[in-house]
């Protein structure tokens, strides 16, 4: 089932976990309500570090339901943990700043009609795909470029 959005386009975590048949607990409630306030990716760590109150075994798992629901997206990282955000659109992929970890979505046709070649490629169809681009974000490239006009 798909993530519950509300009006302003955004996604009500709350009503994705029970909308997969999860009760609304204190403890879930406040990873919830953590996640809606985080405006960047994050990591489960984060989350408990920021909730000393909610057990770390919680946290996992209303991740990785809401991770189901479609609700969050799960973003590999090169060197470290995976880090996740809001599925604010639905379907998107994403870029990750190997500098500073800033996490971007887009959405482009050009990768829907490579896909859309590729099945007459693939001996089987595809099911689903995801794409991270890794990249030097402009902050991380501006501070490159700043440190490089000092040091002269």
């Amino acid at each position: 089932m798909a993530a519950s959005i509300v009006e302003s386009g955004s996604i009500d975590l709350s009503n994705a976990l029970e909308d997969r048949g999860l009760r609304r607990t204190a403890a879930r409630s406040a990873v919830t309500g953590r996640i809606e306030q985080l405006n960047d990716a994050f990591t489960a760590e984060n989350l408990c570090r920021d909730l000393p109150d909610v057990g770390r075994a919680t946290v996992y798992r209303t991740i990785r339901h809401l991770v189901d629901a479609g609700a969050l997206c799960k973003l590999p990282i090169l060197d470290g943990a995976p880090m996740y955000s809001i599925a604010r659109v639905d379907h998107h992929h994403h870029t990750i700043c190997v500098r500073c970890g800033a996490v971007g979505e887009f959405r482009h046709s050009t990768v829907e009609r490579v896909l859309r070649s590729l099945e007459k490629e693939i001996d089987g169809d595809i099911v689903g795909h995801r794409m991270e681009i890794f990249i030097t974000c402009r902050a991380c490239l501006g501070d490159q470029h700043a440190i490089k006009k000092t040091s002269r």
